[in-house]
């Protein structure tokens, strides 16, 4: 659920509205369709095959909102980027690691709690992080290089973590996540560039249609584990609550450790603690079992909830 880069310090009242409406509606979205997923599972039943193509909906969106100016930031404060990159693929696949084995998860959660942690960024942590006066261009800048990166990343740190569990084809994982997540994010960035003007205008609409298919998508993950949810959601939800709430923690605590201020740090607990849990509930559903897919799918409410809180905290010290 990518948004235009917004003003840092919230100077623009429209925007900021905009801004939390986003991050208050989507979790509800999200809670919404996972309850309905659960609650009519034959009518979503067949769904399972269209998710991977859900998820390019909200790439391409992703990719549309994307500007020169995110890649910039990049080339401007490598130093800052290079830290967030490596504490995300370092901090979340650790932890996800970590809590499987704490718990004690079966393989099939297991493996799906590990790869949340190998995804990349969220798609709302620019927002998140906006509305808890963070550094936001630092967030753009290591979301996008997260994404871009994730095909050469994410498989292989799954096959080392996850596969005690379970097989895992890295190589067929990585022609996935190139379909899914880079050639749309890449067609998006295109049509922005090429069609800017016309694009402009559909801007505001784009976060919430990423909403409503990440929604769709949640709908589809649940309806296929509704029998499992009802034995294993506390366990699952467990799970997740320590994973998010140790990265959180531990992003900004790099961000302290790399000397990055107090703005910067906000930012870094978002990018690591968030994650693309869409990608991982598409490929846990393709390559492991819809069970895999649920820390995925709760993952996907969990980590807004806990985002918009810690936001709106961190948002009061400033004050």
């Amino acid at each position: 659920m990518r948004t235009e880069q917004p003003a840092q310090h919230g100077n623009d009242d429209t925007g900021d509205r905009s801004a939390r409406r986003a991050v208050t509606v989507f979790p509800i979205l999200v809670l919404a369709a996972g309850a309905l997923g659960l609650l009519l599972p034959d009518t979503f039943a067949g769904w399972g095959e269209s998710v991977p193509y859900l998820l390019g909906v909200v790439m391409f969106c992703m990719g549309v909102t994307m500007t020169p100016q995110d890649f910039r930031g990049v080339a401007q404060r490598p130093w800052a980027v290079a830290l967030g990159l490596v504490a995300h693929y370092v901090i979340m696949p650790g932890l996800g690691w970590a809590v499987a084995h704490l718990l004690q998860l079966p393989p099939q959660l297991a493996a799906g709690v590990i790869l949340v942690g190998c995804a990349p960024s969220g798609t709302a942590s620019n927002v998140v992080t906006y509305l808890a006066r963070g550094d936001v261009a630092l967030s753009v800048s290591v979301a996008t290089v997260s994404t871009l990166v994730a095909p050469l990343v994410t498989p292989p740190l799954t096959l080392l973590l996850a596969g005690e569990y379970l097989p895992v084809d890295a190589g067929s994982m990585v022609t996935d996540i190139l379909k899914t997540v880079l050639l749309p994010v890449l067609a998006g960035l295109a049509v922005r560039l090429f069609a800017g003007r016309h694009v402009q205008r559909a801007l505001p609409v784009l976060p919430w249609l990423s909403a409503l298919t990440i929604g769709v998508i949640v709908i589809v993950v649940v309806a296929g584990s509704a029998d499992a949810i009802k034995s294993a959601a506390l366990l699952v939800f467990a799970a997740v609550v320590l994973h998010n709430g140790l990265g959180l923690a531990l992003g900004y605590g790099a961000g302290r450790l790399g000397r990055l201020g107090e703005p910067g740090s906000r930012a870094m607990a978002f990018e690591v603690g968030m994650q693309n849990s869409g990608l991982a509930a598409s490929l846990a559903t393709a390559h492991f079992s819809p069970l895999a897919a649920l820390p995925a799918a709760v993952f996907s409410v969990w980590h807004n909830v806990s985002g918009a809180l810690v936001a709106a905290w961190l948002s009061r010290r400033t004050r």
